[in-house]
């Protein structure tokens, strides 16, 4: 079942990430690479995730956060890609295996979030994959959307050595902010009328007050 995974990464590997996704057939193809895992959370809840395995390992890590949609196959798609890349890439669920691609459901499946509950997933599968026998020992998080937020509160429940935000919701004070361990690359929207210029302006003053580092690609 292993090699038959691989064998389709490796079919897939000449086409570009943007094209596989663009395509609902190949971002499938993709996301039957990945392996379906589950964990008993430290809070006592069963949960599932995808694992992504790469051709070379020990390998580093990296823990996926899927947007509002839920963990659809588009985000195995770049897991399966991170993989491609040299990445053990984990893609976690944070609705209960709920995916939808109707905004108005979307938005009732994040009002329907526990907070506590999903940095128990979050914070549980980091450790299961930090742990793994196939790890390196270094480690990222990274998430689009409602993922965002989700990928820096994934490294504010378990240290990693690198957190990778898309457009999140980061409305945290610097207090919040001291248990990370690693840098923070954040890629936001000029013309977002929700993640917008005051909230990034917020987020990246208490970044600065609590002594993280908060990097920014030029665009």
């Amino acid at each position: 079942m292993q090699i038959a995974r691989r064998n389709i990464l490796l079919g897939m590997a000449t086409l570009p990430l943007a094209t596989v996704l663009a395509n609902p057939r190949l971002s499938f193809a993709a996301a039957q690479s990945l392996e379906n895992v589950s964990l008993t959370t430290d809070g006592g809840h069963s949960v599932a995730a995808a694992l992504a395995v790469p051709a070379k390992t020990p390998a580093p890590t990296i823990l996926l956060v899927h947007e509002w949609w839920g963990l659809n196959d588009q985000i195995k798609s770049v897991a399966a890609e991170l993989a491609r890349q040299g990445y053990l890439a984990l893609a976690i669920e944070l609705y209960q295996g709920r995916v939808t691609d109707k905004p108005d459901e979307a938005r009732k499946l994040i009002g329907g979030v526990d907070g506590a509950a999903a940095t128990d997933t979050a914070g549980s599968w980091l450790r299961w994959l930090k742990g793994h026998k196939l790890a390196s020992g270094k480690s990222a998080n990274i998430g689009w959307c409602f993922g965002g937020g989700w990928s820096l509160n994934a490294s504010l429940a378990e240290p990693v050595d690198a957190t990778i935000v898309y457009y999140g919701n980061e409305k945290k004070a610097a207090g919040d902010l001291t248990a990370l361990k690693g840098p923070v690359l954040g890629h936001f929207a000029e013309r977002d009328r929700w993640i917008n210029h005051q909230m990034v302006a917020g987020f990246e003053a208490e970044m600065k007050k609590s002594g993280q580092s908060l990097y920014q690609p030029l665009v």
